[in-house]
């Protein structure tokens, strides 16, 4: 049995978009996209969902405590090792306002993550475990009131992930996805994914992760 480990945000864990701020709301287990890629690829796959609403990826959140991806990381691979493959996909949250950060330094936040995988000997038979690098989708345009504020400028920045992201890819040599050529973000509230793109992203990475995984 393969064993997928799928560390991510709250798009990982499933948040509903809802248009105000009235508690976290979550898709059940058979609609989030790690649901739907562990119903797709069947029973010979382990799929594990690590999905931290808030979380970026090197980046402390002063407003949102133990949301760095990276400080989190390796007790999770030790937790949950022996891990075949990590789908990675994380970027949205280091997009917000406060961080002032760059889609280059976002990008090098998960390139950041990726080494720390690659480093971290917590596959088989101690050896690295495999990533697939997936660049979340743009913010909608406009972003709605409910984020429009903590996501200033993040409209433009969401669109430059892409290429930084498959530079990472690139320079590692891993598999890629770019999200936003598969799905785009419900404009209810922007950021969060509908029913319908968690359902598209998780059969595209089914797919993906079966290449990956020969």
């Amino acid at each position: 049995m393969k064993t997928i480990l799928c560390y991510g945000d709250s798009n990982t864990w499933g948040s509903i978009p809802t248009p105000t701020f009235n508690g976290a709301r979550r898709y059940d287990a058979h609609t989030r996209w790690a649901g739907v890629l562990r119903d797709r690829l069947g029973e010979d796959y382990w799929v594990i969902e690590e999905g931290l609403g808030g979380r970026t990826t090197v980046w402390d959140d002063p407003l949102s405590p133990h949301r760095n991806g990276y400080a989190y990381l390796p007790p999770c691979l030790m937790t949950h090792r022996p891990i075949d493959l990590v789908v990675l996909m994380l970027g949205t949250n280091d997009l917000k306002h406060r961080f002032g950060l760059s889609a280059y330094d976002i990008a090098s936040g998960a390139g950041f993550l990726v080494d720390t995988i690659l480093r971290s000997m917590c596959g088989p038979e101690d050896t690295p475990p495999g990533v697939l690098l997936v660049c979340p989708p743009p913010t909608t345009d406009p972003i709605p009131p409910k984020f429009a504020d903590m996501f200033a400028g993040a409209i433009e920045k969401s669109r430059q992930l892409a290429p930084q992201y498959e530079k990472v890819a690139n320079d590692y040599g891993l598999p890629f996805l770019n999200a936003g050529d598969v799905i785009e973000s419900s404009p209810v509230d922007g950021i969060h994914f509908t029913p319908e793109a968690h359902i598209k992203l998780g059969e595209a990475l089914a797919e993906k992760v079966r290449a990956v995984l020969v």
